[in-house]
């Protein structure tokens, strides 16, 4: 896996990154750190990966045990560390998933699944951070 990260520019912060599979995503940093506020900052990106990360992974064990999901959202919440380098110290993740006759069990049993076993980036931020997790089943 690679990607490069370009500057944009002595005008501010923002930065565009290229993925090794050919996509674009753009950050930007806030006012007071000299940036223009025109896109997510990087610390913003990591929890986006993370939440997309464990929300694939959901609905895929979901998928393959035939159950019927028409939709997952998950929100997160961070808390980070007071001092540089101001590593994330808890994430909650809260997934809401919504199908029909959708067992609570089993979308439980999916969110353990992602967190304990498949989705890196939840394993990463782990590393530094207090991570949970709340279920919401919603029937469609």
């Amino acid at each position: 896996m690679e990607c490069r990260v370009r500057w944009g520019g002595p005008q501010g912060m923002l930065f565009v990154a290229e993925t090794g599979s050919g996509h674009v995503a753009v950050m930007d940093g806030a006012p007071e750190g000299g940036g223009n506020n025109l896109a997510p900052r990087p610390m913003e990106m990591i929890l986006l990966g993370a939440g997309g990360c464990a929300a694939y992974d959901v609905v895929l064990i979901l998928k393959r045990g035939r159950h019927a999901v028409t939709g997952c959202e998950v929100s997160l919440e961070a808390e980070r560390a007071d001092t540089d380098p101001k590593v994330f110290t808890r994430v909650e993740f809260v997934f809401t998933v919504s199908g029909k006759g959708l067992p609570v069990a089993a979308v439980e049993r999916a969110v353990q699944l992602s967190h304990d076993k498949y989705c890196s980036a939840t394993a990463m931020l782990a590393k530094t951070a207090e991570v949970s997790h709340r279920v919401e089943v919603v029937e469609d």
